[in-house]
C-alpha cells in the first residue's frame, strides 16, 4: 500500500530500525536519529541505494518527484547516485569560489596587517553592502552590472562616499581572484564613470587661535570621567591619529626619556613622538589609575580592551563641538596648520611628526624617526604655544625655521 502523510507522521522509532514502502524502491527509514527517504535500484548488475532527503524537510510528494527524476536517469542508463555525487561537488565548488568565500579568504590573509579600524570598516562594507547581493555568487559568473546594481542601491541612500568605498574593497577581491586563478578579471575596471564623483571631505578641525585657546579651556573644564579627560588633554599635544591615541600602551611610553615609540597604524612602521614637559605631566597623573593596566586609556568594560573609538568624539561633543566644528582628527590639521603658517616649523619635519609619507628631493622616503632632534623642541614649543592660547595671551608668530 502507497503511503500516507498520516503514516509518515504517526510513524515513531522502535528498538530497531524499520521501513514504511511506498513503491517503486521508495520507502521511509525510522530509526531512533529521524525519518530518512530511500530509493533501491540496481544499476550494471549491482544493488544500489540513494539518499533522497530527510522528513519533515522533504515530504511525501517531494520524495515521489525525485524518485521519478531518479528513474528517468536509469532509463537513459545514467546512474543517479553518481548524477548526485557530481552536483554535489559542484556546489561545493561553486561555494568555495564565492564572492563571499573568496572575500573573506582575501581579508583573513590581509588585514592583520590593516589598523583595526580599517580593517572593521572594510568587512562592514562587504558585508552590509556586498554580500547579500553577491556573496554566494561564483565570482568568475560576475559580471560589472551586477557590480553596479549594488554601488546604485548605496547611491540611491544618498551615500556616495561609501559607493566609492564598496567599489574599491570589490575591486580588491576580484584583483585577489585574478591572482589566485578564481576569475579571469576584474570588472570594477568596467565601472569607471558610472558614478559620480564623491566630494572628498576634510575633518572637521579648529585653526583659529582664538577659538583653540577657547577649546582648551572648554577640555580643562570637562566633568566626564579622568580617563576621557585625560586622553583629551593629550590629543592637542601629541597630535597623533585618533586610533593610535586610544590604543596606546604603557609598554610603548618612556616617560623617563620622554619618548613613546609605537607602529605607526598606517604603515605599520616605527615612530617616535617626542614628549613635552605638558604631556609627560598628564601621563604621570594617570600612570597611578591605570599604569597596571595594559592601555593608557582602558575601556570601562572588557579586561584588555582599549577606549572606544567614539570616546573622544563623544566627549568632544559634551563640549560643544560636533562633527562639523572638530572631530578626534582634527588635532592633527590644527597643528599642522599652526606649526607651518604660524611658529614657521619646516614643513618636511612636520610632516614627519605626523607620520605621514614623506620623501626627500631624490625621492627616497624619511625615516619615521628621522629629525627627532628637531621634532623634540617643537613639540616643546607647540605645548608652550597652546599653554599661551589657554591663559588668552596674545601670541605672536614664533620665527622658528633654522
Amino acid at each position: 500500500m502507497p503511503l500516507t502523510d498520516v503514516a509518515i507522521r504517526k510513524a515513531a522509532p522502535a528498538d530497531k530500525p524499520y521501513k514504511l514502502t511506498d513503491g517503486e524502491g521508495l520507502y521511509l527509514l525510522v530509526n531512533a536519529a529521524g525519518k530518512y527517504w530511500r530509493m533501491n535500484y540496481r544499476f550494471a548488475g549491482k544493488q544500489k541505494t540513494l539518499s533522497l532527503g530527510v522528513y519533515p524537510d522533504l515530504g511525501l510528494a517531494n520524495a515521489r518527484e525525485r524518485l521519478k527524476d531518479a528513474r528517468r536517469l536509469l532509463a537513459n542508463d545514467t546512474d543517479p547516485a553518481l548524477v548526485k555525487k557530481v552536483q554535489k561537488a559542484a556546489r561545493r565548488e561553486a561555494a568555495a569560489n564565492s564572492f563571499e568565500a573568496i572575500a573573506r579568504e582575501w581579508f583573513a590573509k590581509y588585514s592583520p596587517g590593516w589598523a583595526e579600524t580599517h580593517a572593521d570598516r572594510i568587512i562592514r562594507r562587504l558585508d552590509v553592502h556586498a554580500f547579500p547581493w553577491l556573496g554566494n555568487r561564483p565570482i568568475a559568473d560576475i559580471a560589472a552590472p551586477e557590480v553596479l546594481a549594488v554601488l546604485r542601491r548605496i547611491e540611491e541612500r544618498g551615500t556616495l562616499e561609501t559607493a566609492h568605498r564598496t567599489s574599491q574593497a570589490i575591486g580588491q577581491v576580484f584583483r585577489y581572484a585574478v591572482a589566485t586563478g578564481r576569475a579571469t578579471r576584474d570588472p570594477t575596471g568596467d565601472l569607471k564613470g558610472a558614478l559620480p564623483p564623491s566630494r572628498p571631505t576634510h575633518f572637521a578641525a579648529i585653526t583659529d587661535p582664538s577659538a583653540i585657546g577657547a577649546l582648551l579651556r572648554a577640555i580643562d573644564g570637562h566633568n566626564g570621567g579622568f580617563v576621557v579627560k585625560a586622553a583629551l588633554r593629550l590629543a592637542p599635544l601629541v597630535f597623533v591619529r585618533p586610533g593610535e591615541l586610544r590604543t596606546a600602551r604603557w609598554a610603548d611610553i618612556d616617560l623617563e626619556n620622554a619618548i613613546w615609540a609605537y607602529a605607526a597604524s598606517k604603515t605599520k612602521t616605527q615612530h617616535i613622538v617626542p614628549l613635552a614637559r605638558q604631556a609627560v605631566e598628564i601621563l604621570r597623573e594617570i600612570e597611578p589609575l591605570t599604569g597596571h593596566r595594559e592601555h593608557v586609556f582602558p575601556a570601562n568594560r572588557g579586561e584588555g580592551r582599549p577606549m572606544s573609538e567614539n570616546t573622544i568624539n563623544a566627549a568632544l561633543r559634551a563640549l560643544g563641538y560636533d562633527g562639523k566644528t572638530l572631530t578626534g582628527h582634527g588635532f592633527r590639521a590644527t597643528a599642522r596648520t599652526l606649526l607651518d603658517e604660524t611658529l614657521g616649523f619646516p614643513p618636511h619635519v612636520i610632516e614627519q611628526q605626523l607620520a605621514h609619507a614623506v620623501k626627500d628631493p631624490l625621492g627616497r622616503a624619511y625615516n619615521r624617526t628621522a629629525h627627532l632632534e628637531q621634532r623634540r623642541p617643537m613639540m616643546q614649543t607647540w605645548a608652550d604655544y597652546l599653554d599661551k592660547l589657554k591663559a588668552g595671551a596674545d601670541v605672536l608668530q614664533f620665527p622658528a625655521k633654522a
